[in-house]
């Protein structure tokens, strides 16, 4: 019964207890006048109590779904934070200061998916009448349901993880940036945290910052928005260790023509010339030391390839130049302690170590691109929708026209995104 209906029932039943001694009076013509206006009243009394007694009741419905509604919200938070043992009524409790309503119960369920969890707050009780009792309904029953969802993002493919640098994630100049279905977010507290600037140009699914966000330029679209003063991002490569190495496979290695390659220790870098063909065998190639540079006509190709970025000595620490013009096809391995990884930088490089990844449209890595202490520069990419390239680096500077796509079911990448809170009904 429509809670509409109940106010009007019994204003239907008041009247009809009034048939009888309304026939009597009927047929007795000693009545008055003021009694008679009197028995006329009673209608209106009974209909006035009702909606009196309804509006009452609806009040008291719209502050449980408030309380239900906070109450999801709180519990969908601890969720976040990885609390267990949620307590529903003491939550609903702080929400809900209606002293004239009795609440009977209060229960939450969690529905969890694989990247979404769900919170389900229900509430019953009810509220005494004041006139509809007379009518044989001393109370309204009130429920009230709702539900929260929290929802870990997926869609981040550039990331800046240092928490206090101005501009972590740039993009200025004539900057053409197309991240196609695919999000870019800077832990930064900064107030410019991620900046677009001059007629740079930036299609993304949504752009966010722990700190501010500024956008100069006119070319900004998202599917999602803009949004800034998240919360943190964690770095999603932050339980990979570095892998061991030792000893010196080849020192100082300059390809000239054609040469392919085994896993091993490179010691003070590669260099590929321009017009020469480096091909890596599949596995982790470590940079000792130097720089590994790719120059424009040069060009390199791999497969399962992890080129990891370090220094046995703790000096000259490895540094990435790849040049425009440059032909460079790298997948990672979609297994291994280095799975999903193109590119690892030891987290021990000192803070802004250069990885010029300028390659240009011949650019094409497949995987993430991690150097977590790394000031990043990237220009390439073909960004169609079947390609995959996360770009992860303490700062990350977008330097020409550029294209990231996040297909990367196939590549075993780590997703990352912010976690949100909403409610759902």
């Amino acid at each position: 019964m429509s809670m509409r209906f109940r106010a009007i029932a019994p204003s239907i039943r008041c009247l009809s207890t009034l048939t009888g001694p309304l026939s009597t009076f009927r047929r007795d013509s000693r009545g008055s006048i003021a009694t008679i206006l009197g028995i006329c009243a009673i209608p209106f009394i009974c209909f006035v109590g009702a909606s009196v007694d309804y509006s009452r009741a609806l009040s008291g419905k719209t502050a449980m779904q408030g309380a239900a509604d906070a109450t999801a919200l709180a519990l969908a938070k601890q969720l976040r934070g990885g609390t267990s043992g949620l307590q529903a009524q003491s939550a609903f409790n702080a929400n809900f200061m209606r002293g004239d309503v009795r609440i009977a119960s209060v229960a939450s369920n969690v529905t969890s998916l694989a990247n979404a969890s769900t919170v389900t707050v229900s509430a019953a009780g009810s509220i005494q009448t004041a006139f509809m009792r007379i009518a044989g309904f001393p109370n309204i029953s009130l429920q009230a349901t709702s539900t929260a969802s929290v929802q870990t993002g997926i869609t981040g493919c550039v990331l800046a993880l240092d928490p206090q640098a101005d501009n972590a994630v740039t993009m200025g100049g004539s900057t053409n940036v197309n991240l196609n279905g695919c999000s870019v977010y800077s832990n930064s507290q900064s107030a410019s945290a991620l900046s677009v600037s001059g007629s740079a140009t930036l299609s993304a699914e949504s752009i966010g910052a722990v700190g501010g966000i500024s956008i100069s330029s006119s070319n900004v679209t998202t599917t999602e928005g803009i949004e800034p003063h998240l919360q943190g991002l964690t770095d999603p490569y932050a339980d990979v260790q570095m892998p061991s190495f030792s000893g010196c496979t080849r020192n100082n290695l300059s390809v000239k023509n054609t040469a392919t390659i085994d896993p091993g220790v490179y010691c003070n870098g590669i260099s590929v010339n321009a017009g020469a063909i480096l091909t890596l065998n599949p596995g982790v190639y470590f940079i000792d030391r130097g720089t590994f540079s790719v120059n424009g006509g040069g060009t390199v190709n791999g497969t399962g390839v992890t080129l990891v970025f370090t220094s046995s000595t703790g000096n000259n620490w490895a540094n990435l130049t790849i040049n425009g013009n440059a032909v460079v096809n790298l997948t990672a391995p979609i297994g291994g302690a280095t799975a999903g990884l193109v590119v690892f930088g030891d987290r021990n490089t000192p803070a802004g170590t250069a990885f010029k990844l300028n390659g240009g449209s011949t650019q094409s890595f497949g995987g993430a691109i991690y150097a977590p202490t790394g000031a990043v520069s990237y220009s390439g990419g073909s960004g169609t929708s079947t390609s995959c390239t996360q770009i992860i680096g303490d700062t990350v500077t977008f330097t020409g026209n550029s294209s990231v796509a996040i297909n990367c079911s196939s590549y075993q990448t780590k997703p990352f995104g912010p976690t949100r809170l909403r409610l759902t009904s």
